[in-house]
């Protein structure tokens, strides 16, 4: 439904200054009666809604509004982004949104998300973001579009795994690649395996078996961003 108006929904007043700020094209926003007044925003569509059908719209619990649509943005043309994390099969929102706050955070290119990642505008994710959605690179790609992508920008792809075999991160030059990460129960994929170039490993404790998809990607996006 999203994908076919070209449209995602956002709830709160933080998201709307986030949205506004990044110049993110706003089409309609919905306003609860008796609660807050509508922005001065040129060429949006407000509505006020009576309390019953402002609760119908929102996506949260009492909310306060208000709640508003924004158009998904295209695809960048014609532009390489220098490094990105690549999200397979992660499949919490939270995690999802985490990762796209914590990349606008540290400066990384781009968030890659393949295979089935939460959906990267449902409102959960949005929320997660923290305003982020707006600011931050972000594409949903096929394995196939993916290694084009990465080949066409010059990104070799590395995963992230728990292997003798594997560099220690901390020590391994990670600022021009892709890194891909893998939801914590299944880790990635064989096809995906199968596209990478070389493995990378965040020293743990011994008797730690594994990070939160959200964490391991912000320690690996730490160390993309280079110590300079």
């Amino acid at each position: 439904m999203r994908r076919e108006q070209g449209l995602f929904l956002c709830d709160g007043v933080k998201l709307l200054e986030e949205a506004v700020h990044a110049r993110a094209e706003i089409e309609t926003v919905l306003w609860k009666e008796g609660g807050a007044e509508p922005s001065e925003l040129p060429g949006v569509r407000h509505v006020i809604a009576p309390a019953e059908v402002f609760e119908a719209a929102s996506p949260m619990t009492n909310s306060p509004g208000p709640v508003f649509t924004v158009k998904i943005p295209a695809k960048p043309e014609n532009s390489s982004p220098h490094n990105a994390i690549v999200l397979e099969n992660v499949q919490d929102p939270g995690n999802v949104g985490t990762v796209i706050r914590t990349a606008n955070a540290l400066g990384i290119g781009a968030v890659l998300l393949t295979g089935a990642c939460a959906d990267l505008y449902s409102p959960k994710t949005v929320r997660a973001t923290m305003g982020a959605i707006f600011r931050q690179r972000t594409e949903r790609h096929s394995l196939s579009s993916l290694t084009q992508a990465l080949d066409g920008w010059g990104l070799p792809l590395v995963r992230a795994v728990l292997s003798e075999r594997a560099q220690n991160i901390l020590t391994t030059d990670v600022t021009r690649c892709a890194v891909a990460v893998g939801s914590e129960g299944s880790g990635l994929s064989r096809e995906l395996i199968g596209l990478c170039r070389s493995e990378v490993i965040i020293p743990m404790q011994p008797d730690s078996e594994s990070l939160n998809a959200a964490v391991a990607a912000s320690i690996l996006m730490w160390e993309m961003r280079g110590r300079t």
